[in-house]
């Protein structure tokens, strides 16, 4: 027979063991499970806080790719873009009207049609997107660089912040404007020949 106190000291070993495999076990399903729930969280706002921006390419662009963006060609009349222009106003000067529109993410639009003195003539139209991750914001650079080379071939100039293309009507440019945590993308449309625009 064991001496009462070889049972106990074998007891307490015993109970300590098992009391610390309790606690291992308890605290790495804890660990896992708030691992598990924060990539859970994190995923999801990263997925919530950005729209699709091949979709929102596509609602930059318009609905046709007539004209030069929108459906708006250099030396349109102010009329053809009040019509045409689905896109909610928010400026109308004598030299250009802003249109505004602003997704379910709260993502922002703003386009500007500038006129020219003689006729009131489109003589150039700039795109401001504002933006809500950095993410996005490389996502729909790249879009945009892929439809802009099928649709003006090879760029004339290129960086990681601005890219130019200039064919014999258009010279477009699009440029990364991202400050800190503001993200955003600048398009800026101007005729190619530099001619004074008459109305059509």
């Amino acid at each position: 027979m064991f001496p009462l106190k070889a049972v106990r000291y074998l007891l307490v070993c015993v109970l300590c063991i098992a009391v610390a495999s309790c606690t291992t076990q308890k605290t790495e399903g804890e660990e896992t499970t708030l691992l598990s729930d924060s990539s859970i969280i994190n995923g999801s706002v990263a997925d919530d806080i950005n729209s699709n921006q091949i979709q929102l390419l596509n609602k930059i662009i318009g609905s046709t790719d007539d004209g030069v963006i929108r459906g708006i060609d250099f030396g349109d009349p102010i009329s053809k873009v009040r019509s045409n222009e689905i896109f909610e106003i928010f400026e109308d000067s004598t030299n250009h009207l802003g249109y505004t529109f602003e997704t379910e993410q709260l993502e922002t639009i703003d386009v500007l049609y500038y006129f020219s003195p003689q006729g009131g003539a489109v003589s150039k139209i700039t795109v401001d997107i504002y933006l809500n991750s950095d993410t996005a914001t490389r996502q729909l650079w790249e879009s945009i660089l892929k439809r802009f080379g099928i649709k003006y071939g090879a760029p004339q100039k290129e960086s990681n912040k601005l890219v130019n293309w200039k064919n014999s009507n258009v010279n477009a440019t699009i440029e990364e404007v991202s400050v800190g945590k503001d993200y955003g993308l600048k398009l800026v449309f101007t005729p190619s020949n530099n001619v004074a625009l008459a109305s059509k």
